[in-house]
């Protein structure tokens, strides 16, 4: 009966934690709270958060009062957490300092990247490019989790970790035997 209990409760909280990140993100980022979309986000939570609520009350009485007490301070943590998030991103200096153009960037680089991994014919004329043995493919991988960790995590470098991914994806065309493009 007790790993019932936990199981359900475990249940409960991540159920609530979920149902609450959805709900607020649609109704303070969304376009508009869209009355179906938001009934079948709560129907879809309820749908597991009253059952979690229920079947232990059934079983023990106390049970359902303390379900409910754990509901109701999951969804008041999650909230406080999303606001403390929201206060930091907000705060974080680096956003308004050319972040959007390292971004921009950075992405053009994957995408550069990407075109060797999901095109076959790139595939197999440079399969050095997707072979994590050669030197210079790992250094790029690593590079690619650098820049990725840099883009998400305050007080780091994220600008020279997007220029190091650029110089890791030259090297490793380079080394690859992709031809070097044509100046403009």
């Amino acid at each position: 009966m007790p790993a019932m209990m936990l199981l359900w409760g475990v249940a409960l909280v991540l159920a609530t934690a979920a149902t609450t990140y959805v709900l607020h993100k649609k109704l303070t980022h969304g376009r508009g709270p869209e009355p179906d979309g938001v009934f079948w986000d709560v129907f879809g939570g309820l749908v597991v958060i009253a059952p979690a609520i229920l079947v232990p009350a059934v079983q023990w009485s106390p049970a359902g009062l303390i379900m409910v007490f754990v509901g109701v301070a999951t969804a008041a943590g999650t909230l406080v957490s999303i606001r403390k998030v929201e206060r930091i991103h907000a705060a974080e200096p680096r956003r308004r300092n050319g972040f959007p153009d390292d971004a921009a960037r950075h992405e053009h680089l994957l995408e550069q990247w990407r075109r060797y991994e999901l095109d076959p014919a790139r595939t197999i004329v440079f399969p050095a490019m997707t072979d994590v043995r050669t030197a210079e493919t790992a250094a790029l991988t690593r590079a690619m989790r650098e820049a990725e960790y840099c883009k998400v995590t305050a007080g780091t470098d994220y600008r020279a970790a997007v220029q190091r991914l650029a110089e890791a994806l030259t090297a490793a065309e380079r080394a690859a035997g992709v031809p070097a493009p044509a100046p403009r």
